[in-house]
């Protein structure tokens, strides 16, 4: 789900196919999830090594927060868009590897603050979300339940906690431990979504989209797992 809403631009649902097609697309799909997975965790390995990701803090830090959070939007959009509608196959992988690299550069302020006042929290954060994931991953193949319901109430949670976000920055509250417990369960609601998407509704040629949003899902949990568990901290 990318930064709170479900965006399926162009997706139709996928015709009757054999169920050894379906699969084998469901297989693709959690490769190309894996691998930007992998993607992520050395992008940051390399950023925080090379000493570029204190910069990056220090820079982000320094710059108004709806600046940053507007030009990810504006990203993650745009990445998903073309992933889902592009006939080109380069262009939908270049979609996917765009939207890594936004997300690697939006967590770095908050892995360097993790990573210098509470060591350890992210290996925490990073296995209760692993955890989170499989568990709910389970649920959506073993009930074969179709979650496709759940689009539109996603939808509408995530504009207001995006409303939310903007009104924390401009007028300065603080969110809570409460909000980060409530955006798990939006990103947990998300990951059902895109795993029931995965599993009866996108087309076959569409991997690469479907991976790209269960990656932002999954990259949602993870940020307020890790916001949470340093709330704990405190």
């Amino acid at each position: 789900m990318s930064e709170f809403q479900q965006a399926d631009p162009g997706m139709v649902t996928a015709p009757r196919v054999d169920v050894g097609s379906r699969a084998a697309f469901i297989v693709r799909t959690y490769n190309h999830l894996f691998g930007a997975v992998l993607a992520f965790v050395g992008i940051e390995i390399a950023l925080f090594k090379s000493g570029v990701a204190e910069q990056l803090a220090r820079a982000m830090a320094g710059t108004s927060w709806l600046i940053v959070l507007g030009a990810f939007i504006l990203v993650s959009w745009l990445a998903s868009r073309f992933a889902h509608t592009s006939q080109s196959t380069g262009v939908q992988y270049l979609a996917l590897g765009g939207f890594v690299l936004a997300e690697a550069i939006i967590f770095v302020p908050l892995l360097y603050i993790a990573n210098t006042v509470a060591p350890g929290t992210i290996q925490s954060a990073a296995l209760l979300t692993l955890v989170g994931f499989t568990a709910l991953t389970v649920i959506a193949f073993l009930t074969r339940k179709d979650f496709s319901f759940m689009g539109a109430i996603l939808r509408w949670a995530g504009i207001v906690a995006l409303l939310a976000i903007v009104g924390s920055v401009i007028f300065g509250f603080q969110l809570g431990t409460w909000f980060s417990v409530a955006m798990i369960g939006l990103a947990g609601g998300a990951i059902l979504y895109d795993t029931s998407n995965i599993i009866r509704h996108y087309p076959e040629d569409r991997h690469v989209g479907a991976a790209l949003e269960l990656f932002a899902s999954v990259a949602l949990m993870f940020w307020y797992v890790l916001r949470l568990l340093l709330a704990t901290r405190d």
